[in-house]
């Protein structure tokens, strides 16, 4: 199967993490033979998760070998209750014990794209934890893969039937790049030499990291000061990510140059935005990397309409031409996403609004490993109109950005 240029560069695994609580008609034993069933069952339409990574040497693309080699599956168990692992919104390193990483196991060569555990806990509720290869699923397309798992274990038909065209977003022929792309760096090797090439190095350095909680409430005072007119509309979204940016921004060393530019990424769906749309099913990665630039000075004055309309161009630029230039700079150049900050949002994104036989999960998270140059939006497990930003900085940086962080917020 053709991989495009975005899902080129996404080769490495995406971990999330389901709970559920107790259900009296499916104690964990079922469930665990309901998701095998419908494993098994979703290999069919997703045959391509059945497959392996390869790179085809003739080309020096990345393609996935459909070679039926299989699926993971997995059954563990906890002698924890759900409620003894506490505040589930909480970034807790043993989430990681509720996935099976692929590379653990396996050589590269034979690297699974997807591995479902079910993990039982004491008091009867139970974790679907989901490690598969970002080259596969993005955020939205993942979803729908979960509706599906959904419907197949309660004997239903497909919910959506996937999309698994990805030469639809094939580059042109000769590649036509006609925009300048600032939030794309070339790699420096060659992608079948290195399938793992970060996004954002992983620095060595401790970090701290604390979540910040943005109420509905403190959306309406940011949405308010960031209309530049009574009948302005402002996105919650585009709101939140200025306001992260100039804090995280601005707690940096290097801020005290107030002509130092700072860039921020983010990503976008283009899927409505081509000519002719994709399709909604479409199943590979069909988000691209906005950005928005500002120096130092613009971020500490403000005010914060002005930032927000900066990060609301970055969307807007992302027009049919646009996506279709990023995807021929890909062709040309084998390069990935680069900014000072990326801002990754599982906020609206959905999982736990996922209907399985036993219910909605409790919450749906992905595993976290920290990143300083990487700032999460989660939802919030009471409040969906709120959101949770985690951010892990150093501990000087992180003093800073709490400091700026309330400051900004009561201006």
């Amino acid at each position: 199967m053709f991989l495009s240029n975005i899902d080129q560069v996404l080769n490495f695994n995406v971990e999330t993490v389901h709970f559920f609580a107790s259900h009296e008609d499916f104690p964990p034993q079922t469930v665990a033979e309901k998701i095998k069933d419908a494993l098994e069952k979703i290999l069919v339409p997703y045959d391509f998760l059945a497959g392996r990574l390869r790179l085809n040497a003739r080309t020096g693309r990345l393609e996935v070998d459909c070679n039926g080699a299989g699926a993971g599956f997995v059954v563990a168990s906890s002698e924890c209750t759900l409620d003894e692992i506490g505040d589930l919104v909480y970034p807790n390193a043993a989430f990681a014990k509720l996935v099976v990483n692929s590379s653990d196991s396996l050589e590269k060569d034979g690297k699974l794209l997807c591995i479902i555990q079910v993990t039982s806990f004491k008091c009867g509720g139970f974790a679907l934890g989901i490690s598969t290869s970002h080259a596969t699923f993005d955020g939205i397309s993942f979803k729908t893969f979960l509706q599906n798992l959904a419907a197949l274990a309660g004997g239903k038909p497909l919910a959506v039937t996937p999309c698994n065209d990805r030469e639809l977003l094939e580059a042109r022929s000769p590649p036509r790049v006609t925009f300048p792309h600032p939030e794309l760096v070339k790699l420096q090797t060659h992608l079948g030499q290195e399938l793992n090439a970060p996004v954002f190095d992983a620095a060595q350095e401790a970090l701290d990291f604390k979540i910040f909680r943005l109420t509905s409430g403190n959306f309406s005072d940011m949405k308010e000061k960031a209309k530049t007119s009574p009948s302005a509309r402002v996105s919650g979204f585009n709101v939140v990510t200025a306001h992260i940016w100039r804090c995280k921004a601005l707690s940096q060393s290097e801020a005290h140059d107030p002509d130092r530019v700072s860039t921020i990424l983010y990503a976008v769906n283009i899927r409505p935005r081509l000519i002719p749309p994709l399709p909604e099913s479409y199943a590979g990665n069909a988000v691209l990397t906005a950005y928005a630039n500002a120096t130092s000075k613009e971020l500490q004055e403000g005010p914060i309409s002005k930032l927000v309309e900066r990060v609301a161009e970055g969307s807007k630029r992302m027009t049919d031409e646009y996506a279709r230039s990023a995807i021929d700079w890909g062709e040309i150049h084998k390069g990935f996403p680069h900014g000072d900050l990326l801002v990754s949002s599982w906020w609206k994104l959905g999982f736990d609004e996922v209907d399985y036989p036993w219910g909605c999960p409790r919450y749906s998270c992905p595993v976290v490993y920290h990143r300083k140059d990487i700032i999460l939006l989660f939802p919030d497990i009471e409040d969906k109109n709120s959101v949770n930003v985690l951010v892990a900085l150093p501990s000087k940086e992180m003093e800073k950005f709490e400091s700026l962080f309330h400051k900004f917020l009561s201006a």
